[in-house]
């Protein structure tokens, strides 16, 4: 595993509920975590009520601070919110956790993405960052939830770059019963991020918090 304890990780979005949930298990791991917002006193105020090495402030000023950056945002302000971060993070790992979903009278569906996924149009707006798409299956429920020790799944994890790959791995390995999967090029990412809508199905059918498990690895 990657050592990721020496690294400031900056989540925009971090004010919702899959970017708070991730800094509270990343900040129990003794993880340096940057909760951005476009408000920074709303930033600043989710991050008082965790534990740990935690900070709240714009998107902006969490990315600069950062060494590595979590998008959490919803898709609709997808591009914009990742365009505004190109100042901040060249050389830097992007992780891109957005899944584009629609939904309708019968259910989640995903939406076309002209690059191919969020992932992909992530890269192509922030060229001089090493973009990798993971976390697209958790429960966001889950995360927030502190009387949830343990997770039974695994978070698949895409990329161009095998040592960005491990650095989020080690991100995800941090979190105790998660464990990093990689899970082919981006180019994959797009099925990835629609697998979502599946699960969503799953977890209205079931009244459940349904992952994914990757069995004989």
């Amino acid at each position: 595993m990657t050592s990721v304890t020496d690294l400031t990780v900056g989540v925009i979005g971090g004010t919702g509920p899959q970017g708070k949930g991730l800094a509270l298990r990343w900040s129990a791991a003794g993880i340096r975590v940057g909760i951005g917002s476009r408000d920074a006193d709303r930033a600043a105020s989710v991050a008082a009520e965790l534990e740990g090495d935690v900070t709240g402030a714009t998107n902006a000023d969490v990315a600069a601070g950062s060494d590595l950056v979590v998008v959490t945002v919803p898709w609709a302000g997808h591009a914009d919110t990742v365009k505004s971060l190109a100042p901040y993070v060249d050389g830097k790992i992007v992780v891109d956790c957005v899944n584009p979903l629609g939904f309708d009278k019968r259910g989640p569906y995903p939406l076309p993405v002209e690059e191919g996924s969020a992932a992909e149009q992530a890269q192509a707006l922030l060229p001089e960052a090493t973009v990798i798409a993971a976390f697209q299956h958790v429960s966001a429920v889950l995360l927030s939830d502190p009387e949830i020790a343990s997770f039974e799944l695994d978070v698949l994890v895409l990329g161009e770059d095998r040592e960005a790959v491990g650095t989020v791995i080690g991100l995800v390995d941090v979190i105790p019963g998660m464990r990093g999967i990689y899970a082919g090029r981006l180019r994959n990412a797009g099925q990835v991020e629609a697998l979502t809508a599946n699960l969503i199905a799953i977890n209205r059918r079931y009244n459940a918090h349904a992952g994914i498990r990757i069995t004989d690895v």
